[in-house]
């Protein structure tokens, strides 16, 4: 039987949790995109299913970035027009994605128009299965995140643990309460292994040494042990480059000229804008 003292106690431990999220989640300042983002490309380029990396700027990205040694810290999955426009005549919300505090939701493409961002594309999915992909995590929007694990929280206070590099990705999954839902990727692991497409498996070899024929045997890593970076570095996902995408010819450059300038500093060029 539940007692007041723990209704308190949970009253108290949802506030703090509601703290230590907005506090996570506060913007870095300086943050500048490395490449201009062709945003319009970009969107022209996705296809449903496809998984969006991010280079976050808040609090939580620059811990996750430095735990999972990358620099992508965020992973969305693009859902096409699997939801309706809003009723407001907004922009229609095209990718589903876990962000802390919020839990599973829906938001814009453009929400990210200004970002450093990578396409990784899973190989040889027909259209029932990313049909398949997209319908999970829909149908997984609402999702919350209980701000009373703040053993989960607490972990992205301290962005440089003085830990050996070969544990880091362990504290992803360190806490009390479940930890997939303050992750991102984690959600997204859940979504490829209900088609059982692999991201990356743990690989054993059926066989004696030496034999002409040997069988590979997948198993699944579990969901809470995925980070933003697998889906790039995956052997089983394609990474779309849009400016290459939708067809690139050098040729057709057109370089500035270099600035004339006193002698007293480096010269610069201007660059071709190009789409990370």
């Amino acid at each position: 039987m539940t007692t007041r003292q723990d209704t308190a106690l949970d009253r108290s431990l949802d506030r703090l949790g509601h703290w230590m999220s907005k506090r996570l989640r506060r913007k870095s300042s300086g943050y500048n995109p490395y490449t201009p983002s062709d945003f319009d490309t970009l969107c022209r380029v996705l296809k449903p299913g496809d998984v969006l990396l991010v280079e976050g700027n808040e609090r939580i990205a620059n811990a996750i970035k430095y735990l999972t040694q990358s620099t992508w810290s965020h992973a969305a999955v693009f859902v096409g027009n699997a939801l309706p426009e809003p009723a407001d005549g907004g922009e229609r919300p095209r990718l589903v994605e876990v962000n802390l505090g919020e839990g599973c939701v829906a938001v814009p493409l453009s929400k990210y128009r200004c970002y450093n961002t990578r396409i990784c594309r899973a190989a040889g999915l027909n259209d029932d299965e990313r049909a398949q992909i997209v319908r999970f995590m829909v149908d997984r929007m609402g999702l919350r995140y209980d701000m009373r694990h703040i053993f989960d929280l607490l972990r992205y206070f301290f962005p440089t643990p003085p830990v050996p590099v070969r544990w880091r990705r362990r504290m992803l999954a360190f806490g009390s309460g479940d930890p997939t839902r303050a992750i991102c990727s984690s959600l997204i692991a859940q979504a490829f292994q209900s088609i059982r497409y692999p991201i990356l498996p743990k690989i054993f070899e059926v066989g004696r040494e030496g034999e002409y024929s040997r069988r590979e045997i997948f198993l699944i890593r579990h969901h809470s042990l995925f980070a933003p970076r697998d889906f790039d570095i995956s052997p089983f996902f394609e990474v779309v480059k849009p400016t290459l995408a939708l067809g690139f010819d050098f040729r057709e450059i057109e370089w500035g000229s270099p600035p004339e300038h006193s002698g007293d500093g480096p010269q610069s060029v201007e660059r071709p804008t190009a789409s990370h």
